[in-house]
């Protein structure tokens, strides 16, 4: 005590005469108004079942007067209510979200459905009967009356259904916020009807009443990153007007440690000195925050030495002080460099990194975070998705939990990597129905290849087909003639290339049609023919023939097969050949028979060694490539058997491969989809099915677990084996269906000792004595018979001719076997209660959700069904079905069970269950093993609570990298979050030569909602830099997810340049969710290449064109901006809809083959959807971007403004575009901004002709934004705004600088309509002198684009002229390097030749490396000057003063600023200095910026007062984003 009093004592002088501290807060906000918590919890539980939803709905009707009305009270009540559906694991990952606000994207999703459908008038809560509105529940009766005249609505997937309700009844949706007593008098009214079956009660949530304030978002970076003054670009003009939250840091808000003294343990302590303490520590931290430059050899040990400090903390304070070293580096670094760094460490993480880059491909200084062995990527993933796999997780281990398998246990069978097999599966090729055209072991045109299978261990070229006589490769053809014609244009692969090639005919199999009548029959008879006549290859050659006669979208008819047969063959008589009398009808019935009893799905079909392709690829081009892929697949598998001795000379190779474990006698798409539904039997009670009363009374999960406690077993032996394939027969088995499905599957029950059998009847009809015999059998001898007797009854039951003889009175007694116990058989048989049936009846009703009598198969707990009512399932279908499990989870999942030492029976149990688990979980990457050298010294180890499930945490990461910043407070809250055994390796780099971080860093993320001593909700979350350090100038970036587009909207500072000294107190940054991004893929089928140039629309019903957007040949990508919704896609109204249609989707929100894509946008993840077109049949040999045809293709550039105006002109009179001059132009940061209006201004002082100007939205201030309508209606010029999101597939830039002159030469041809055909680039920084009208009428003589080469007159300047030598003198060779201040583009020329996508692609490859592209946006143009030529502009179009000399100054028709790398002047004195007239443009803007500002203050009431007023502000506002 005494030594702190004298030390603070000591300081106090110091401390009293520092600076005030600054800071710096950053807050994220939605566009749309708050939405209640209670709404966005339903929908956290809606994600864990529609039952829990309801429940919790029910539970919350009316919540008035349930709490005291704070905010904390309000919340509180939420959290108890869901806590009696969820456990504490859930409860936390509740409140998690609910301070992400994850879900409230959710619920204003629905808002904007119900906007589409606008309440009755006066009606805070409404309900729709089939487009039908009203809140008066007492006509309801009357709409339901009338409903079916009406069409249903469309529903989409999150649409919230009743769970009792009749899906042939009429629909009704309730539009109602819950908890109100609004939605308690429709809930209860539409829930009883729904309850009676009269309707199908659909809940949207709808708010009457939205509120001012928004959603503050959190799960983003922000960062305050130091800028270079080499070149002063700070404006001096005065801020004016800013306002600050003084609440917005709080008492408690500064970082705990500083210098070593933790400030919170001493306030704590010592609370009597708290004012002493807080002027200690302002003087501690602004002794700290000097940024006094390090010497190289200080910082080369800085990342060892910052993981030694890391470290030497206590392991429960490591992540923190991993957090504010890595987030505050810049200003930690010094005292860092006098850490010690203990030898042990550098051995054992020298030691690690083997393992690193070994096993994990990871270098020193990368990054990597694993949970429970799940890679997430921390540049693609964020914390939405880690959320998401956090839920997943947990599920499936409280899953396993409540499984009673004990915690040491779950995570070695979580490491088991149960996942759908993407096997490929094989049929059989050795068949007659195939008809083979050759035989590479037999024709004589392959003898002189060589028959060693040896041949395929000689070396080769890669990608060459090796010529062996063997038949190693076989493809086989079914189709359906006449109308599969085009399988045949992929001819060119077949025979030279070493295949054996065969076909299936499918064609009708009925005797009373010949080949006169049909072109399929006759084509079939017709190559029989000509096999026997000739051989197989000219019956293939005529087939080609006959296909070569019909045109472009028809049909095979019998005139083309028989001209060609008398073509060929002019003597014979066709009738003998085709007519009913032939004698060439081999195959026909064999080739259909064939077809069914493989199941290869619908026709054509072509297969490769048994395999059928995906129909995607039956595209000629795509299966000449995937083909080629397949043998060189095949080839390694035929080399390591010949290599292994599996495969010799003498065997057969075709018996080879079909004795492989991957073919099977038949294969069925059900079992093959990946589109999988799973029982939850991840619970354990003492359930039976024997009590229907009571049954009825469980919820679907423990229904599910009666069902599998009461179910009893046939299996092939009477055993003590566990079996790891558990099939459930669902269906009636007192109809032949039901019975036969049963039969088939007892047949391959015995024939494999891994399967159990139970069934589970689904009577038709109510049950009673007489629709039930044969179940009741099944049911009594399985309960009363040994496991063997029981089998053979039940086989015998489930023939025919035992059921058509009880039916017709038979005793069932007289169909017993040998050795069955037939009082207690009759026993039960006759028995009255039916609860068995009764209760398996409401099991497949409530949750397999089939209707009476329909069939199912249940496999290891996954729903096969409902099947057809003539759809086949038989024995090779249960055989596939076996192997796919065996093959994927059930052998490992096994093998994991009989470590557990319990008894047989239970285990079989334990295996289905778990497979059920884990299966049902979402497809994802294989989980990581991980095991490493050590973690005694080189790790941060945080060990889990005794008893409790915990997730597997391994961090992998150097403190001093950007991913630190991140990680440290992810990590701490994952720590708060859940039970956690985390493990954090430092991965260090040594001999670092620069500063590491060069940049301050915070991550907004909190694991619960916080409250302020009042019960109101804290402000925030937000991002605070607190103590910051005032002598650097800083720019403040947001790093966001990646499908978030976000602005800057309230803010009068510069956050370009943020210079602290001349700041009051705080710069308060405040952003918006602008929009929410979807992005997508297109491709061409016909081509199979992205359509260049086509556009899509998205909007509404009522609003179809709300945004719009081009497609690149980059991937087919594009992107639209939207909002949560449900939105509809579609191609856009002129030559994208004329030429083109849409084929199919993916991803979508509506079935593929609907005509409207439907997309809804309900949370904030990242939304990919992938579309297919196809050219129209009369179109096909239009291209989009030909010219002269975009003149009217304007589409929504101008209509967004409407939206800004309130109406108006439906659409404005559209000028000629020869006159009006397009420019485009970039800034960012108030001085750019100012030079940027110059610009304009000089602009708009010499030229004539009317101008419009783009902008690129992105980087703009709030302040200039606000001021541009404003100026273009003084200067009478249109201006729009553009904006586009870097694609997370082209390669990130970090520097703000280096995305802004990426955005200038990366996007041109989709940043705006195809309507502008030229485009002039006008640096900010420069002034013009004359017309530009000139600059847009040069020829380029066929180049894209026209650069001005730099200058070359001013002679001092020479040693500066990089281009002069090395790389650029080689790779210009002799030609120029041109300058990118001013560039004037052929959009039309510019798309056509692909420019643009071949920018993106050489920049991709570029920028890899960081030392390339240096200039971005000058140097990949110059770079692609061979592949994209450019053409020199006359050097009078820019002149610079840097590279010019003073003469040629006064023909210069622009002026522009550049920096000067010999004297580093400023750029405002150089503009003042070398530009007459830039002083007097200056003042002209400053004089209409004070009158603005004058106007705005005398009439800032009227202004903001009413929607009139604000559309005087707006009325030229024309924002368009482009994407």
């Amino acid at each position: 005590m005494w030594l702190l009093s004298i030390l603070l004592l000591s300081l106090s002088s110091a401390a009293s005469a520092g600076a005030d501290s600054k800071a710096v807060t950053t807050t994220l906000t939605t566009k749309w108004a708050d939405t209640p918590l209670l709404l966005e919890a339903s929908e956290f539980l809606a994600e864990e079942s529609q039952e829990k939803f309801w429940d919790f709905v029910e539970a919350n009707q009316n919540i008035e007067g349930e709490h005291d009305d704070t905010d904390q009270a309000y919340y509180e009540l939420i959290v108890k209510k869901a806590s009696d559906l969820l456990s504490s694991v859930q409860l936390n990952m509740l409140k998690f979200a609910l301070s992400l606000r994850a879900y409230s994207s959710t619920v204003h999703s629905f808002q904007q459905i119900a906007s589409t459908e606008p309440p009755p008038s006066g009606c805070s809560a409404f309900l729709s009967v089939h487009g039908v509105k009203t809140c008066d529940v007492k006509s309801l009766d009357a709409l339901l009356k009338t409903a079916s005249e009406r069409p249903k609505p469309y529903l989409f997937k999150g649409d919230h259904k009743y769970s009792q309700s009749s899906p042939d009844a009429p629909v009704v949706i309730v539009y109602a916020q819950v908890g109100t007593p609004d939605f308690q008098t429709l809930h209860q009214t539409v829930s009883s009807k729904a309850r009676e079956g009269l309707v199908t009660y659909v809940l949207r949530h709808y708010l009457a009443v939205s509120v001012s304030h928004k959603v503050y978002l959190s799960g983003y970076g922000v960062e305050l990153a130091i800028k270079s003054q080499e070149y002063k670009a700070k404006d001096d003009t005065q801020v004016q007007g800013a306002e600050v939250n003084a609440t917005v840091i709080g008492e408690n808000d500064p970082v705990d440690e500083v210098q070593g003294f933790l400030f919170g343990k001493l306030k704590t302590l010592y609370p009597e000195l708290k004012e002493q303490l807080k002027e200690l520590r302002k003087h501690l931290v602004e002794s700290t925050n000097e940024m006094a430059p390090l010497k190289v050899w200080q910082m080369q040990d800085l990342s060892f030495q910052t993981a030694a400090r890391i470290l030497a903390a206590p392991a429960v304070d490591a992540l923190n002080v991993m957090k504010d070293l890595s987030q505050n580096f810049p200003t930690k670094a010094r005292s860092i460099t006098k850490t010690v760094v203990n030898a042990e460490i550098r051995k054992e993480i020298g030691e690690n990194q083997k393992y690193f880059k070994g096993t994990l491909g990871l270098q020193p200084g990368d990054s990597a975070l694993f949970i429970n062995g799940l890679h997430i990527d921390l540049d693609t993933q964020d914390i939405f998705s880690v959320f998401e796999v956090l839920r997943s997780e947990a599920r499936v281990m409280e899953g396993l939990r409540s499984l009673q398998i004990e915690t040491p246990f779950i995570h070695d069978i979580l490491k088991l990597n149960v996942q759908p097999s993407d096997s490929d599966y094989a049929v059989d090729i050795r068949n007659p129905a195939i008809s083979w055209i050759n035989n590479l072991e037999t024709d004589h045109r392959y003898s002189s290849w060589p028959y060693n299978v040896q041949e395929l261990l000689r070396p080769t070229f890669p990608g060459v087909i090796r010529q062996i006589r063997k038949n190693f490769h076989n493809m086989v053809k079914e189709w359906r003639t006449p109308r599969h014609a085009n399988i045949f244009e992929s001819k060119n692969i077949i025979l030279e290339k070493g295949h054996m090639i065969g076909f299936v005919f499918v064609v009708s199999d009925d005797d009373d049609i010949d080949g006169m009548q049909d072109a399929g029959v006759a084509l079939v008879r017709a190559y029989n023919y000509i096999t026997d006549e000739v051989d197989s290859q000219s019956a293939f050659e005529s087939v080609l023939s006959m296909f070569n006669r019909v045109p472009i979208g028809g049909k095979l008819s019998v005139g083309d097969v028989v001209k060609v047969l008398e073509k060929r063959f002019p003597y014979v008589e066709v009738s003998s050949v085709l007519g009913s009398d032939s004698n060439y009808d081999s195959n026909r019935k064999e080739g259909r028979a064939y077809y069914e009893q493989t199941g290869v799905g619908p026709l054509p079909v072509v297969m490769y060694n048994g395999i059928p392709f995906q129909r995607e690829h039956l595209d000629p081009d795509e299966l000449e490539t995937v083909t080629m892929q397949k043998i060189l697949e095949t080839t390694s598998f035929y080399q390591r058997a010949v290599y292994l001795g599996e495969l010799a000379t003498d065997h057969d190779v075709v018996d080879f491969i079909m004795n492989q474990p991957n073919v099977v006698p038949r294969i069925n798409s059900r079992v093959l989809s990946t589109s999988r539904t799973y029982l939850d039997l991840s619970d354990t009670n003492n359930h039976f099915i024997d009590d229907y009363a009571r049954f009825s009374t469980l919820d679907t999960k423990e229904k599910s677990t009666a069902v599998a406690n009461s179910m009893n077993y046939m299996t092939k032996k009477d055993d003590g084996y566990i079996r790891p394939v558990t099939f459930w027969v669902v269906g009636d088995f007192d109809r032949p269906s039901g019975r036969q499905l049963l039969y088939d599957a007892i047949r391959h029950m015995k024939t494999s000792n891994n399967v159990r059998l139970g069934m589970i009847n689904n009577p038709s009809e109510s049950p009673s004595s007489e629709t039930s015999r044969v179940t009741r059998a099944i049911w009594a001898a399985m309960q009363t018979q040994t496991a063997n007797n029981a089998k053979n009854f039940i086989t015998k039951m489930s023939k025919e001719e035992t059921a058509t003889a009880l039916e017709k009175g038979d005793n069932v007694a007289d169909f017993a076997v040998g050795g069955m116990d037939l009082s207690l058989f009759k026993s039960a048989y006759e028995g009255p209660k039916f609860d068995f049936l009764l209760s398996h009846a409401a099991y497949c009703r409530d949750v397999l959700k089939l209707k009476r009598g329909q069939r199912a198969v249940i496999s290891n707990g996954r729903i096969i069904g409902p099947l057809e009512e003539e759809e086949v399932f038989n024995q090779d279908d249960f055989l596939l079905l076996e192997n796919i499990i065996l093959k994927t989870s059930g052998e490992r999942i096994r093998g994991k069970v009989q470590q557990f030492g319990i008894e047989e029976d239970r285990a079989s149990d334990l295996v289905m269950k778990v497979d059920a688990l884990l299966s049902s979980q979402p497809k994802g990457e294989a989980r990581v093993e991980y095991g490493f050298a050590d973690d005694r010294h080189s790790a941060v180890k945080i060990r889990p609570r005794e008893g409790d499930v915990y997730f597997d945490v391994v961090a992998v990461v150097d403190p001093v990298t950007r991913d630190a910043q991140k990680l440290a407070p992810l990590l701490l809250v994952l720590k708060q979050l859940v039970n956690v055994n985390l493990r954090v390796f430092m991965n260090c780099q040594s001999k670092l030569s620069e500063m590491p971080l060069k940049s301050f860093y915070r991550y907004v993320l909190e694991p619960e909602v916080a409250f302020q001593a009042d019960g109101s909700f804290s402000p925030g979350p937000l991002a605070k830099f607190l103590d910051m350090p005032q002598s650097p100038l800083f720019t403040l970036n947001l790093n966001t997810p990646e499908s978030w587009m976000v602005e800057s909207v309230r803010t009068r500072y510069d956050l370009d340049n943020i210079y602290l000294q001349e700041v009051e107190n705080i710069v308060a940054a405040e952003y918006e969710l602008e929009h929410l991004l979807l992005e997508g893929h297109c491709f061409d089928v016909s081509s199979g290449q992205p359509p260049r140039g086509l556009q899509f629309t998205l909007g509404t019903a009522s609003e179809p064109v709300m945004v719009d957007t081009i497609v690149m040949a980059n991937l087919g990508y594009f992107q639209l901006k939207a909002n949560p919704g449900a939105w509809i896609l579609k191609l856009r109204k002129g030559r994208s809809d004329e030429i083109y249609k849409i084929y199919s989707h993916d991803g979508t929100d509506s079935p593929a083959d609907s005509d409207d894509i439907v997309v809804v946008l309900n949370n904030f993840k990242s939304r990919i959807i992938k579309v297919k077109v196809q050219k129209k049949p009369d179109k096909f040999n239009e291209e989009l971007l030909s010219d002269g045809t975009e003149d009217n293709d304007t589409g929504f550039w101008k209509s967004l403004a409407r939206g800004f105006t309130g109406g108006g002109k439906a659409e404005e009179p559209k000028q000629d575009k020869d006159d009006v001059i397009n420019i485009f132009s970039v800034a960012s940061g108030h001085l750019y901004e100012r030079f940027l209006r110059i610009m304009m201004l000089s602009v708009l002082k010499n030229t004539k002709t009317p101008v419009k100007f783009w902008f690129l939205k992105n980087y703009l201030s709030p302040t200039f934004k606000e001021f541009i309508p404003r100026m273009a209606r003084e200067y009478g010029f249109q201006y729009e705004l553009v904006q586009y999101k870097w694609p997370r597939w082209l390669h990130q830039q970090t520097e703000k600088q280096r995305i802004i002159w990426g955005y200038k030469i990366l996007f041109l041809d989709v940043l705006f309509p195809l309507a502008v055909d030229k485009i002039l680039f006008v640096d900010a920084d420069q002034i013009v002198r004359t017309d530009l009208k000139e600059l847009r009428d040069f020829d380029l003589e066929g180049a894209p684009y026209g650069y001005t080469p730099f200058c070359e007159s001013r002679r001092e300047m020479d040693g500066y002229r990089f281009w002069k030598s090395g790389y650029w003198a080689s790779h210009l060779a002799g030609r120029k390097y041109h300058i990118s201040a001013l560039y004037v583009v052929d959009l039309k020329k510019f798309r056509k030749i692909a420019a643009g996508d071949r920018l993106r692609g050489q920049y991709q490859g570029l920028s890899q490396d960081p030392n390339s592209l240096s200039n971005l946006d000058q140097d990949l143009p110059n770079n692609m000057i061979h592949q994209v030529p450019i053409k020199s502009l006359p050097q009078e179009w820019l002149w610079c003063e840097t590279w010019c000399d003073d003469s040629s100054k006064k023909s210069a028709k622009t002026i522009d600023l550049c920096n000067n790398p010999m004297t580093k002047e400023p750029k405002l004195q150089a503009a003042v200095r070398i530009v007459s007239e830039w002083t007097d443009y200056d003042q002209e803007i400053k004089r209409l910026q004070t009158r603005v500002q004058d106007e705005k203050r005398s009439s800032v009431h009227s202004v903001f007062s009413t929607d009139a007023s604000i559309q005087v502000w707006f009325v030229q506002l024309k924002i368009v984003t482009f994407f």
